[in-house]
C-alpha cells in the first residue's frame, strides 16, 4: 500500500505529464479569493475500507444486566455495593441497568439504518461472564465469575444482529473461573458460546481472546503477563479453528501504546502470541472521563481542547503505533479498532452533545485514510458516549453524524489534494451507490471563522450545526433532526448548492454529495 506522501508525489508527476492534478483542475480563483480549490473529478484513489467500516459495541453487561458507567445525569444515590464491577473500582461510578431490550422496535430501526455493520458484544465485564447454556433464569455466577449470560439473552443478541444486518463480534470469558489448577485457560465456556450461536443459526464472524489483556488485572488475573497470554493463545488458536473455522481471530485487543518495558505492553503480547491473528485489533480513547480521572475541565478549556488539532490527531498516533507493530509481527494484516470513543469510563460529560461529533467524524475520516478497516464506536446505547440515549433510544448528535456517513461515504477513499488549512479537515470518498460520484466531508473547527470551498460539479449540501456546541440537538441545513411519527427517520435530503463556491459556517460539519463528478476511481 502506498503512503499518502507517495500518492501525492505520483499525482504531481502525472500533472507534469499533462494529466490534471485535482487542485489544478478546480475553477480559477481571483487573486483576492481565499477559498480552497478542490476538483472531485480528479481525486485519486488512496485505498478502500470494509463495507462495515463504521460499527458499534453493545457491552456484555448491557446484555446480562448489571452495573455499568453511571450517566452524569443520573441523580440517584450511588450504590456502595461492589458486586459485579471490575476489581479496584469505586462503586459510585456505576449504576445498575436491566438487560437491554434488543427487541425494541425503535432500537432495531435505528441500528438497521446504520447497517451493514459489525456488532461487538464484549467489554471488561465479558472477561468474567459465565455463559449458562441450560438455564434461562438468572442465578448467581459460579466461583471465578462476576456475571451470568443466559441462553435466552444470547439468543436475543443473535436475533438482533440478524435483524439489523450486523455481523457478530465478541470475546470469551478468560477470568479465574475458566482456568485449570495450573492457571491455564480452558475453552469450555468458549465452546458452549460457539455451539449455542451455531444452534441458533448465527455465526461469530470475529473474536478477540479477551477484552484488553493489557489490563488483565481488572478481570481478576493479577499475575498475568505476556508469557501467560502467549500460552493462552496457543490453546485458543487451534480450538477456534476447529470449533468455528469461519471465525477470524482478532488481537491483541489492547488499549496501551506503551513500549516493550511494559509487562503487558502490546509489543510483548504480540511477540508472545506469534503470527496467529487474522487482523490486528486495538482500542483507543483520547482520555479518561471525569469518573476515573476525577478532573472536570472548565467550559472554556473543554471547548478549546475538544476542537484542537492535538485532540483530534491523538488517534493518528495510536494508529501509527499499532501499524508499526502490525508490520513487525503480522505483515499485511488489516487493522481493526474494536473500541473507541472520546473518553474511557463511560465518556465525557459532553460526549452526548454536538461538540463530540467533530471528533466522531474526524476519527472516521482519519482512519479511513490510513486504511484502518473497521472502527467500532463504544457504545450504541449505554452511558454518555452512546449513539442513542440509553433509556428511550433517542438519537444523539453522533447518531445523526453516523447516519450521514452511512448514507454518503462509500468504501473507496480518495485523496482530497488540497493544502492544509488550520482548523479545517477535509475528507473524500466515492459517493455511496453512485457510479462516478464523490462525497466530501468538511469539518470546520474554527468557532469564529467561516471557510470557503470551490469545486466543479452539481452538489448537494448536508450542513450540521447547533445553537451551542454542547447542545444535544443538532440541525441539518437549519432544521432540527429528529424522529417523526412512528419513529420514522427524516429523509436527509441535501440542499442544492447553486454555485461552485460554498461557505462553511464556523464550528460546523458539512457533507457534500457530487453525483456528477465523473471520477474514474469511483466507477
Amino acid at each position: 500500500m502506498r503512503s499518502e506522501n507517495e500518492v501525492r508525489i505520483s499525482l504531481t508527476r502525472r500533472a507534469c505529464l499533462g494529466a490534471a492534478l485535482a487542485i489544478l483542475c478546480a475553477p480559477p480563483a481571483s487573486a483576492a479569493d481565499p477559498s480552497i480549490a478542490l476538483a472531485p473529478a480528479d481525486m485519486a484513489r488512496i485505498g478502500s475500507i470494509d463495507e462495515r467500516f463504521q460499527s458499534y459495541n453493545v457491552e456484555m453487561v448491557e446484555v446480562t444486566g448489571g452495573r455499568f458507567w453511571r450517566p452524569y445525569a443520573d441523580r440517584r444515590k450511588p450504590s456502595s455495593k461492589a458486586d459485579g464491577i471490575p476489581a479496584g473500582r469505586d462503586p459510585a461510578m456505576y449504576a445498575y441497568r436491566k438487560p437491554i431490550d434488543l427487541a425494541n422496535p425503535r432500537l432495531r430501526k435505528l441500528a438497521a439504518a446504520l447497517g451493514p455493520a459489525y456488532l461487538r458484544v464484549s467489554g471488561t465485564w465479558a472477561n468474567t461472564t459465565y455463559f449458562d447454556d441450560t438455564d434461562d433464569n438468572a442465578r448467581s455466577p459460579p466461583r471465578g465469575f462476576n456475571g451470568v449470560l443466559t441462553r435466552r439473552q444470547w439468543n436475543n443478541v443473535v436475533d438482533f444482529a440478524r435483524a439489523v444486518d450486523a455481523r457478530l463480534v465478541t470475546s470469551f470469558a478468560t477470568g479465574l473461573g475458566t482456568r485449570d489448577a495450573s492457571g491455564v485457560w480452558t475453552p469450555a465456556q468458549a465452546q458452549k458460546l460457539i455451539a449455542a450461536t451455531q444452534a441458533l443459526g448465527g455465526t461469530i464472524f470475529a473474536a478477540e481472546f479477551m477484552n484488553e489483556p493489557d489490563l488483565a488485572a481488572i478481570g481478576l488475573l493479577s499475575n498475568y503477563d505476556a508469557a501467560s497470554f502467549g500460552r493462552d493463545i496457543a490453546v485458543l488458536a487451534p480450538f477456534l479453528k476447529h470449533a468455528s473455522s469461519e471465525t477470524i481471530l482478532l488481537g491483541p485487543g489492547t488499549v496501551s501504546t506503551g513500549g516493550s518495558g511494559d509487562a503487558l505492553g502490546s509489543e510483548k503480547l504480540l511477540a508472545a502470541a506469534g503470527p496467529v491473528f487474522d487482523a490486528i485489533s486495538f482500542h483507543y480513547y483520547g482520555a479518561l472521563s471525569p469518573r476515573c480521572s476525577k478532573r472536570v475541565p472548565s467550559a472554556a478549556v473543554r471547548d478549546s481542547n475538544a476542537l484542537s488539532q492535538d485532540w483530534l490527531s491523538g488517534i493518528d498516533r495510536a494508529a501509527s503505533f499499532y501499524a508499526n507493530l502490525r508490520d513487525r509481527f503480522a505483515p499485511g494484516r488489516p487493522l481493526w479498532i474494536t473500541e473507541t470513543a472520546d473518553a474511557a469510563c463511560g465518556g465525557n460529560p459532553w460526549s452526548s452533545t454536538f461538540l463530540d461529533s467533530f471528533r466522531y467524524l474526524d476519527t472516521l475520516g482519519r482512519m479511513a485514510k490510513r486504511q484502518v478497516q473497521v472502527v467500532m464506536h463504544n457504545t450504541l446505547a449505554a452511558s454518555d458516549y452512546g449513539l442513542l440515549e440509553e433509556k428511550d433510544f433517542t438519537p444523539r448528535p453522533n447518531y445523526w453524524a453516523a447516519l450521514l456517513w452511512r448514507k454518503l461515504m462509500g468504501t473507496v477513499v480518495l485523496d482530497v489534494g488540497s493544502a492544509a488549512v488550520p482548523g479545517l479537515y477535509l475528507y473524500a470518498h466515492c459517493l455511496r451507490d453512485t457510479s462516478g460520484g464523490v462525497a466530501l466531508l468538511a469539518i470546520n473547527t474554527d468557532r469564529m471563522a467561516r471557510r470557503s470551498l470551490r469545486f466543479s460539479g452539481t452538489a448537494r449540501r448536508y450542513a450540521l450545526t447547533a445553537a451551542n456546541l454542547t447542545d444535544t440537538r443538532v440541525r441539518m441545513n437549519g432544521r432540527e433532526l429528529k424522529l417523526a411519527a412512528n419513529d420514522e427517520l427524516p429523509a436527509l435530503e441535501g440542499e442544492p448548492v447553486a454555485a461552485s463556491h460554498t461557505d462553511l459556517a464556523p464550528a460546523s460539519i458539512t457533507f457534500f454529495s457530487i453525483a456528477d463528478a465523473a471520477n474514474p476511481a469511483c466507477r
